[in-house]
């Protein structure tokens, strides 16, 4: 292995939110940060180089996405995921929750149904409600340690009037990765009941051998003409701070109602170095992922064989995708509350707490595996001081 995902980098005082605003958000710096999903890694050297070379040229106009800008995200999808976009149905968005509210505010009217499928992703919620939607929750099933969708009772969402759904695939925080089946019954009842489908698939890079994901748009043209497609190399790569994020949508007159609403919103493009660093990533990252991914594997497992061993009451819901560990601590007995101030004051430890994700996470944590192993281990020692009795 060429890079050095063992090196435990100091990233204190660099505006980290993940480093630096523990005290703001939970109250105390006394804590190892495993909450908010960025990596502890840095990007592959190629992305740093480009940029490098960017900064000494010294000046900073505006920019925009160049044809290469383009070509880089088409190969990239086409190649990952066989995933064949044409250029113009690209769109570029600053994220992926930007994005998410752009669709809401394009393809739906206040009042109007959005269904999602907790526990996952908390600015699902946010979107959908700040917008003045209604949330409708279609929740996922927990059976022996894999949740699984709900088919009849989304079929039954949809025809009481749901206007919109946005899925999450790969799932955040559980970490599923949708199979082919269960994405091809999604998208024959958005078909059947002609609803627009925004599927989140910002961890689509990140996911775990013999799982492959699976862009919902490319099963058909049906689905794909009804589908807002978000992916992002801000996971992959750790390039969240940088703000470029790629909104892909087929559809025409979908895609005109969404820059519309777009520029109704006074958005402007990316910023000169999220521009690079995007068709850097893409063009030359590939090498560094697939080193990457074993990483974060044998990260998982680490998590998988300690709790089995150290802390049997507790469960790691196993990842087939990302590098989030939810955790079920229900078996321990303690209410969200007391094992949040188990955690923080305890173990001074900082992880997410399950209810972010809706009622369905109540009694989970979500851990943050995309740092060193020596990290982890820190974390797990602490995990367990904090839920011993």
């Amino acid at each position: 292995m060429t890079n050095s995902f063992d090196q435990v980098l100091n990233r204190k005082n660099t505006q980290s939110v993940k480093w630096d605003f523990n005290k703001a958000v939970y109250g105390t710096d006394d804590v190892l940060p495993m909450w908010v999903a960025d990596m502890d890694f840095k990007p592959p050297q190629k992305v740093l180089d480009v940029l490098s070379e960017r900064i000494q040229h010294g000046i900073f106009g505006y920019t925009s996405p160049t044809t290469d800008t383009y070509k880089s995200v088409c190969r990239w999808l086409h190649k990952r995921h066989g995933f064949s976009v044409d250029a113009s149905s690209i769109i570029y968005s600053p994220g992926i929750v930007f994005a998410i509210s752009m669709a809401v505010q394009a393809f739906t009217n206040e009042g109007e149904q959005i269904v999602i499928q907790p526990p996952v992703y908390t600015p699902f919620f946010n979107m959908i409600q700040q917008n003045n939607r209604k949330l409708v929750e279609n929740p996922l099933i927990l059976e022996n340690g894999q949740y699984k969708m709900d088919f009849a009772d989304l079929e039954e969402k949809f025809a009481q009037g749901a206007k919109m759904m946005i899925l999450c695939s790969p799932h955040n925080p559980a970490g599923r990765v949708w199979t082919k089946q269960e994405l091809q019954k999604i998208a024959d009842l958005c078909v059947q009941y002609n609803v627009i489908l925004l599927s989140d698939e910002i961890h689509s890079d990140l996911v775990y051998k013999p799982n492959k994901h699976i862009p919902i748009a490319s099963l058909s043209e049906e689905i794909a003409n009804l589908t807002i497609t978000c992916v992002a190399p801000s996971k992959t790569f750790n390039l969240a701070g940088l703000q470029a994020s790629v909104v892909v949508i087929p559809n025409k007159s979908l895609r005109l109602k969404y820059q519309e609403t777009q520029r109704r919103q006074g958005a402007g493009g990316l910023n000169t170095f999220g521009i690079i660093a995007l068709q850097a990533a893409y063009n030359y990252g590939e090498e560094w992922l697939e080193e990457l991914l074993p990483y974060l594997k044998e990260n998982i497992n680490t998590v998988h064989e300690f709790i089995q061993k150290e802390l049997p009451d507790i469960e790691l819901i196993y990842p087939e995708g990302t590098y989030l560990a939810w955790i079920d601590c229900r078996g321990i007995g303690f209410s969200d509350e007391e094992l949040k101030e188990r955690l923080l004051h305890k173990g001074h430890l900082a992880l997410e707490p399950g209810p972010k994700y809706g009622t369905q996470g109540e009694g989970f944590v979500r851990m943050n595996l995309g740092c060193s192993k020596e990290t982890v281990l820190e974390g797990l020692k602490r995990l367990k001081i904090a839920l011993s009795k």
